[in-house]
């Protein structure tokens, strides 16, 4: 190939941009959200997402008392600590969805008097 044949760094970046603007337009980037989810799917992932550190936690938990011989003790440490383990999951997943906090809502300030 000779230089002639390439293209230059200029149309080389104008390229670049249109597909990084035809990726965002998408909803196929790959940032923290992952693709853009309907209602639906969000509330699947988030219900999943909640059951499996539950589900997880207890049978570790079950499993270590069954090794360990620590009848309740066990299940119950772990349960506790999947259950708390899926609901930082489900936080994480709303904080990159970019959801505003509820104190951030219209309507919040309605405990303000009006004078």
């Amino acid at each position: 190939m000779s230089g002639d044949e390439t293209p230059s760094l200029h149309e080389l970046g104008k390229r670049l941009k249109r597909a990084r603007e035809r990726e965002s337009n998408s909803g196929l980037s790959g940032g923290s959200a992952g693709p853009k989810l309907t209602g639906l799917g969000l509330a699947f992932r988030v219900g999943v997402e909640l059951v499996a550190g539950v589900a997880v936690g207890a049978g570790i938990g079950y499993l270590t008392d069954l090794w360990l011989g620590t009848k309740p003790w066990g299940f119950v440490i772990f349960f506790v600590l999947g259950s708390a383990a899926g609901v930082l999951n489900v936080y994480r997943t709303m904080s990159a969805m970019n959801f505003p906090p509820a104190s951030a809502a219209p309507g919040a300030d309605d405990d303000e008097d009006d004078e």
